[in-house]
């Protein structure tokens, strides 16, 4: 008999164990770690106590994550006044970068409105292709000559849309001399919210 063939009998006949209860106190199995033998109850109690490491090792990550939402949420809150202040058009760009840095700690941030700066072709078609910030480790097209000298240094780019309805209307982009700050895979929920709040704030000067 093979002990998969035990296993399965045991889960079939679950009486068994009421029936040899007696045996069942008796039975000696290796520690888990080595270096002795321990009853079935002492492994039992081992292994419930593995499984409640591993839970609240989840709760504590769980825990910490949604710490981490909160604290973004609030920084958004605090983006959104920050936008609300009243600026016009043309110190708009300057206001939105400078509160990124203050508030998101983001190093560079740069913003083109199209109705005071009109974007080259290939970055106007590249705004425009655009349903949601990407994260990128390449500048695009010239975007990296919008960051001035820091530009050669920067290594992850995230490119947010500005947009008008189903039309572009600028492009903001932020960027890191750390490869790992924006990468493709990683979220953006609240670079869209960033999207949507600076959009916002272009629209009532339109």
């Amino acid at each position: 008999m093979h002990a998969e063939d035990v296993a399965q009998y045991l889960k079939d006949h679950p009486e068994f164990f009421e029936a040899h209860a007696v045996m069942l106190a008796e039975v000696n199995i290796p520690h888990p770690h080595g270096g002795r033998t321990i009853s079935l109850s002492e492994r039992q109690i081992l292994t419930l106590r593995d499984k409640n490491r591993l839970l609240e090792k989840k709760l504590h990550e769980l825990i910490e994550i949604a710490k981490e939402n909160d604290a973004l949420q609030n920084k958004l809150h605090s983006f959104v006044l920050a936008l609300l202040a009243g600026h016009d058009l043309m110190n708009l760009p300057q206001a939105v970068s400078q509160s990124l840095k203050d508030i998101f700690a983001i190093p560079h941030a740069a913003m083109h409105v199209w109705k005071g700066l009109p974007p080259s072709a290939e970055v106007l078609d590249f705004a425009d292709g655009l349903a949601q910030p990407v994260c990128t480790h390449e500048a695009v097209h010239e975007t990296a000559s919008w960051f001035g000298e820091a530009g050669p240094a920067l290594h992850s780019f995230a490119y947010i849309p500005l947009r008008d309805g189903d039309n572009s209307i600028g492009l903001l982009v932020l960027a890191s001399e750390d490869a790992q700050r924006f990468y493709p895979e990683m979220g953006t929920v609240f670079l869209q919210r960033i999207a949507e709040a600076v959009s916002a704030a272009l629209r009532s000067h339109h």
